[in-house]
C-alpha cells in the first residue's frame, strides 16, 4: 500500500531528479563544453558553465518527467495498467518532450543526423538503465511485502 503523499514528497522528488540531471550536465560541459557550445544552445558558456536560461529549461523538463513519473508509476490516475505498458508511455512522453525542447529550444541543430543519432542513442541507455532499476526496486519492494505477509500468517 501506497503511502499517503504530500506536497513535500513532490518537491523532494521534483529536485532528486533536478539535481541528477544538474551533475550529469555539469560533468558532460566539463568534458565536451567548448567543443559543444557552437553547436548547442545547452552548452552555449562552453566549459564556463550552465547559463541560466539552460538551467530554466532544464527545470521545466525535470517538472514535466515528475509529473509524468506521478501519474504512469502511482495509482493516482491510472489504476488497471500493466507495468510494461505504464513504462513504454512513460518514456515515450519524456521522449516527445525532450525533441520538443531540443527543437523549440535548439539544444541540437535539426539538420545533425549524427546528432539525433546521439540523442537516441544516449536516451535509449538511460531508458533501460533506468527501466533496469525501477524492475530492481519493485522486486525489493514485492519482497518485503511477501515476508510482511508471511510474517503476518505465523
Amino acid at each position: 500500500m501506497e503511502d499517503k503523499k504530500t506536497i513535500f514528497n513532490y518537491i523532494s522528488q521534483l529536485f532528486a531528479i533536478y539535481g541528477i540531471v544538474i551533475a550529469i550536465f555539469v560533468a558532460i560541459n566539463l568534458i565536451v563544453g567548448n567543443e559543444a557550445g557552437s553547436v548547442s544552445t545547452l552548452f552555449a558558456l562552453g566549459s564556463n558553465g550552465l547559463s541560466t536560461k539552460t538551467l530554466i529549461e532544464l527545470f521545466v523538463l525535470v517538472v514535466i518527467v515528475t509529473i509524468d513519473d506521478n501519474v504512469f508509476h502511482t495509482d493516482l490516475l491510472i489504476k488497471n495498467m500493466s507495468l510494461i505498458v505504464r513504462n513504454i508511455l512513460f518514456f515515450a512522453v519524456i521522449l516527445v518532450t525532450i525533441i520538443v525542447f531540443a527543437v523549440v529550444f535548439g539544444w541540437f541543430p535539426l539538420d545533425n543526423v549524427l546528432s539525433w543519432i546521439g540523442f537516441i542513442v544516449s536516451f535509449s541507455v538511460c531508458a533501460v538503465f533506468s527501466a533496469i532499476l525501477m524492475r530492481l526496486e519493485e522486486n525489493a519492494e514485492n519482497k518485503k511485502m511477501q515476508e510482511a505477509l508471511n510474517r503476518l500468517k505465523k
